[in-house]
């Protein structure tokens, strides 16, 4: 049995201020952590593999802060689908809930899978669970996949959204859940609460979520701020009034939120998952990626709904870079000036997409960076592929020009998950033989509007 690995001469991407960028070094892993980031490390332990990563650029595993992971058995499905659209196809009693425990299962193994596979080594799994049975094999199903993950359980489809007068609690079985799952945070899957927040529920059941989730030591995410009611609701100002933010808080989207909101989110420590590409396509508004940090917060990505968009992170950094970098030229284009250097850098992102990301999800002692003492959540990425060749900036190159086919080899605490280009350890036929069973079944239940345009194989 291995029992570590020396990844050798790779152009090493640390995204830890204290160890920097090396054009040349190695990584050491010995179990399922990271012990050495330097040139020139020597082993003499044969239970280690040396990898030759001399074409690879190895960085830390991406991190998505938003994701309904179930969503991988109806991918594709919604290219041209808005908010309001995606909403009525998905839930009201639409496909989601017609999923079973089994379609459950296969559908976040498959979700996680297609992460793995581009990189992407932890997620924050946005779960709306229709009953105990499913959210056992939601949480089986992320287990079997091997990835880092904090499962944030909501409550079902159709009583997550416009309802805010709901008063409905939480399932009485989320403590039962936080104990037979997420008892020991020594372990990949961390537990969260997918609470509706106020503008989706009563003020008084936002705050009785928000005391679960601190009496849970959980992660607590919501919708704020996004769509056309996100402008008027100023739902941000009156949680920071009544002292609910914490770092716990993740608050996802929040386009329309307040300039002086922004800043009250920053204040506190609460964290932003900006979701650029699903944003300005389905109309929940402009990314909040710039006005958050011009007001002191450094925000995250995610990828959503992988219904509308590939489930890969280096789409959402590049939409992430451009939208902003869009919105402050043309600022200065109607003032009659063009841009010089470009405000937003390719670093700051590779930030949002790692260590930023690992933070906001509690993680920033396991992940996020490749720093001595952290869990191995590593990701080795081929230079040699021709649209990546030659490589003159290892993080522009990672953050405008790489796509998931760059991934070679991927370790989820020490563990590899994939080697050259390659899943390890699943049968991959058979996995898409039940997504195409489970896929089949929902559409008898359900008909998506334009269904017979896609296909599911």
């Amino acid at each position: 049995m291995r029992t570590g690995y020396l990844l050798k001469n790779g152009c090493v991407l640390s995204m830890d201020a204290r160890i920097g960028q090396y054009n040349r070094a190695d990584v050491l892993i010995q179990d399922s952590l990271i012990t050495a980031v330097q040139p020139n490390i020597e082993v003499s332990n044969a239970d280690i593999e040396v990898i030759d990563a001399s074409d690879m650029i190895i960085m830390p595993g991406l991190v998505d802060t938003h994701r309904h992971m179930w969503e991988s058995l109806v991918k594709t499905a919604g290219t041209n689908w808005s908010l309001p659209v995606y909403l009525q196809n998905l839930y009201y009693g639409a496909m989601g809930s017609k999923l079973r425990p089994q379609d459950s299962y296969i559908a976040n193994l498959f979700g996680s899978l297609e992460a793995l596979n581009a990189g992407v080594t932890t997620v924050l799994d946005w779960s709306m669970p229709y009953s105990s049975e499913h959210t056992d094999e939601l949480i089986r199903g992320l287990q079997d996949a091997g990835i880092r993950a904090v499962f944030a359980h909501g409550v079902p489809g159709e009583t997550m959204y416009w309802n805010r007068e709901s008063k409905l609690s939480y399932p009485e079985n989320v403590r039962g859940v936080k104990e037979r799952y997420f008892s020991s945070n020594d372990q990949l899957l961390t537990y969260g609460l997918a609470i509706r927040g106020p503008e989706f529920s009563h003020w008084d059941t936002t705050v009785q979520d928000i005391q679960l989730a601190e009496e849970l030591d959980a992660i607590c995410s919501m919708h704020v701020g996004f769509g056309s009611w996100g402008s008027v609701d100023r739902s941000i100002s009156r949680m920071y009034e009544a002292g609910l933010f914490s770092p716990r808080i993740n608050v996802v989207h929040g386009n329309t939120m307040g300039m002086d909101e922004f800043k009250m989110l920053a204040d506190s420590g609460a964290s932003l998952s900006v979701t650029p590409e699903v944003e300005m396509m389905m109309g929940h508004g402009y990314p909040a990626t710039g006005h958050f940090m011009e007001h002191g917060g450094t925000p995250t990505l995610g990828v959503d709904v992988v219904t509308s968009t590939g489930g890969d992170m280096f789409s959402q950094m590049k939409f992430a870079l451009q939208a902003e970098r869009s919105r402050t030229n043309e600022y200065l284009l109607q003032q009659g000036e063009m841009p010089g250097e470009l405000g937003l850098q390719a670093s700051q992102v590779l930030r949002f997409a790692t260590s930023a990301g690992a933070r906001a999800l509690g993680l920033e002692q396991k992940t996020g960076t490749l720093t001595p003492g952290k869990e191995a959540d590593v990701i080795m990425i081929r230079t040699t592929d021709l649209n990546l060749f030659p490589v003159h900036d290892p993080i522009g190159a990672v953050v405008q020009f790489a796509n998931p086919s760059n991934v070679d080899t991927v370790f989820v605490a020490g563990k590899p998950v994939k080697r050259e280009g390659k899943l390890l350890h699943v049968d991959l036929d058979e996995i898409r033989r039940k997504a195409t069973q489970s896929t089949e079944y929902l559409l008898t239940q359900y008909r998506m509007s334009d269904a017979d345009r896609v296909v599911f194989s």
